[in-house]
């Protein structure tokens, strides 16, 4: 039998097209496989992976169980706790509030708010403007705060949380820290700004018309996909949680949508997705304001920074049963998410694998070495008795701190024991600030629900030495603990350092 030349071309046209898909469908075997062993390794129950280039989703795919007891299978489809990526999600809706000129990003936050504002225990908190708030240079303190839906404890109001733990603890401008209470009190904007509450907000104005049916504040009856059950350290499934700061950490989605919402401020323009924001406002939330904690920048909720020769932007999300990540190269259009239902180390080792699959110049990242502590001497200022108080929402305990020459420093608060000031790096001093943990009793409420240590990080301010102190709750059952912040302030009544 004979074939024309028109058949041979129309076949070898299917035989390109074919070898062209298995060629994609192969370039992630290496990633499948290291998937798959790192799960294993770690004993992950289940990750979720999706990669897009050019407004095109190249390759999504579920691994292990979305939950283990009822053997559910994960898919692209899947709903994941996403936890700190609610960020981004929280400030795509801020956005829009500013962008229709709703809100000032430069203008205080407190005038967003209600009865209950910021108060400044240092600095002047009208300089506590959105945009710091939103960038975690505006002086809020650390804090997270969970409820468990298997103990009596449920989230206060939001005035509630603001009047305890409120207040700024570095001047606006200061330094970098990283709070999920500022991301509470933008979703609190967000609602009043708005005159609606803030998960209807962000389902109206932002979910709806980007066509992401697969995401959601916490997960609701708006969504139909099943949701990843999350999975404490010690295996075992978490009852649902709640917390005190919702926009910094409720956020559940697909791999699919999430993918799909890096696409957006990738500015991909999708025809089912309404250009919410344009694209000058997608630029300046990728503006690094700060610097991060890593020494890469931070804008508008977007960790940003460069590695083997790209600009990134990317957020990463980690609590009890969470980690996950959404990575996005602007000059390569690619977006890549990796999401994990238990809080082990997965999704970025993932997302380096899919970026090499991708790119012939990248390399996976080396962990950075840990710093070795180094033996902490005092400067002279600093040596001697330091005496004064530690201030909780409900009352006032006398604080003081003995600072050696030898480098000792012992803590005495209220009427417990005096013990000694120390930490896992050993008592730090950098730029300006002392750093260190002890063993004690805060004295709220909130902290004596469970076994707690105290951190404290002061800087010295002239005669002072003032900053916050930091109950760090401790749970078992495989659960994250909290951290509730206070505040310390301290004048020298001693200049000997010497033991006596």
């Amino acid at each position: 039998m004979r074939i024309d030349a028109g058949t041979w071309r129309r076949w070898l046209l299917v035989l390109i097209v074919f070898a062209v898909g298995c060629a994609k469908a192969q370039s992630f075997d290496a990633a499948r496989n290291s998937i798959r062993k790192r799960m294993t390794d770690l004993d992950a129950p289940s990750v979720a992976v999706a990669v897009a280039r050019d407004g095109k989703i190249l390759w999504e795919e579920g691994f292990g169980w979305a939950d283990r007891e009822k053997r559910i299978a994960t898919t692209p489809h899947t709903l994941y706790s996403l936890a700190s990526i609610s960020k981004p999600i929280t400030a795509t809706g801020l956005m829009v509030l500013v962008q229709a000129g709703k809100v000032d990003l430069d203008r205080a936050v407190n005038d967003y708010l209600g009865a209950v504002k910021i108060v400044a225990k240092v600095g002047d908190a009208r300089q506590a403007t959105v945009r710091r708030v939103a960038n975690h240079s505006s002086g809020l303190p650390l804090h997270y705060h969970f409820f468990y839906a298997d103990e009596p404890y449920r989230p206060p109001s939001f005035e509630e949380t603001l009047r305890k733990y409120g207040m700024l603890v570095t001047a606006p401008g200061e330094r970098y820290q990283y709070s999920n209470l500022g991301f509470g009190i933008l979703d609190e904007v967000i609602s009043r700004v708005a005159g609606s509450a803030y998960r209807e907000f962000m389902q109206r104005e932002v979910f709806e018309p980007l066509g992401l049916s697969e995401m959601s504040i916490e997960v609701s009856g708006s969504v139909k996909a099943p949701a990843a059950v999350r999975y404490g350290s010690d295996g075992r499934a978490l009852p649902f949680y709640w917390f005190d700061h919702t926009g910094a950490s409720a956020a559940w989605a697909s791999a699919h949508d999430l993918a799909r919402f890096g696409m957006f401020h990738l500015k991909a323009h999708l025809p089912e997705q309404k250009a919410i924001l344009r694209d000058e406002t997608i630029d300046a939330m990728q503006a690094p304001t700060a610097p991060d904690e890593d020494g890469a920048g931070y804008g508008v909720a977007w960790h940003i920074g460069e590695a083997n020769g790209y600009r990134w932007v990317s957020h990463g999300g980690s609590m009890a049963g969470v980690r996950t990540l959404l990575f996005l190269i602007p000059s390569e259009k690619i977006a890549a998410v990796a999401l994990c239902n238990a809080g082990v180390d997965l999704p970025g080792p993932v997302v380096d694998d899919i970026l090499a699959a991708l790119l012939p110049r990248w390399k996976p990242g080396v962990p950075k070495p840990k710093r070795a502590a180094a033996a902490f001497r005092p400067i002279p200022e600093l040596v001697g008795t330091w005496s004064g108080k530690l201030s909780t929402y409900e009352k006032d305990q006398p604080f003081t701190l003995r600072i050696f020459e030898s480098g000792d420093v012992h803590a005495k608060l209220g009427g417990q024991l005096e013990t000694l000031l120390t930490g896992q790096a050993g008592v730090e001093w950098e730029n300006g600030y002392l750093s260190g943990s002890m063993q004690g009793d805060i004295g709220t409420e909130d902290a004596d629900r469970y076994r707690h240590f105290i951190g404290v990080r002061l800087k010295l301010r002239g005669d002072s030495l003032n900053g916050p102190a930091t109950a760090f709750t401790q749970q078992a059952k495989g659960r994250a603990g909290d951290a509730l912040t206070s505040w310390v302030e301290l004048r020298k009544t001693d200049s000997s350092g010497s033991r006596r």
